[in-house]
């Protein structure tokens, strides 16, 4: 019984929210972000997107939390969980090769602000890049 009760309120504290509706590549690019509050968005300028695109892939799936869920014509959709609550995250990128840029954004499905989190995120990608 004591086992239930817990999972049962764990449960309650997963906060995963709708997957947005405007993931994936739109006219060439990424969506925008609908509020800088709880969205992070970013175009990095580099010699080969694609390539790019696949040096941040085992850094994407080694993040703790991070599941990839799909890859493929130069997208990535990864989802990342906060280890409190459970709040889920949607992460995209695009390499984008007509720009020579990779795409990046980082999106909370719920609240209204995510506290810096997708930007360090991002951040976080971006330092890879140079590495």
């Amino acid at each position: 019984m004591t086992q239930l009760l817990l999972t049962l309120t764990l449960a309650l504290f997963h906060l995963v929210g709708p997957v947005p509706v405007d993931l994936g590549v739109h006219n060439g690019a990424l969506s925008p972000c609908p509020s800088p509050a709880h969205c992070a968005r970013a175009n990095w300028a580099v010699a080969d997107p694609e390539a790019a695109l696949a040096a941040l892939l085992p850094v994407i799936e080694a993040m703790p939390r991070t599941e990839v869920l799909e890859q493929g014509d130069g997208y990535l959709h990864a989802t990342a969980s906060s280890a409190l609550f459970g709040f889920v995250d949607d992460l995209e990128l695009y390499a984008d090769a007509s720009r020579g840029e990779l795409q990046a954004r980082s999106l909370s499905r719920l609240g209204d602000s995510d506290l810096g989190v997708n930007a360090r995120r991002l951040d976080q990608l971006r330092e890879q890049l140079k590495g």
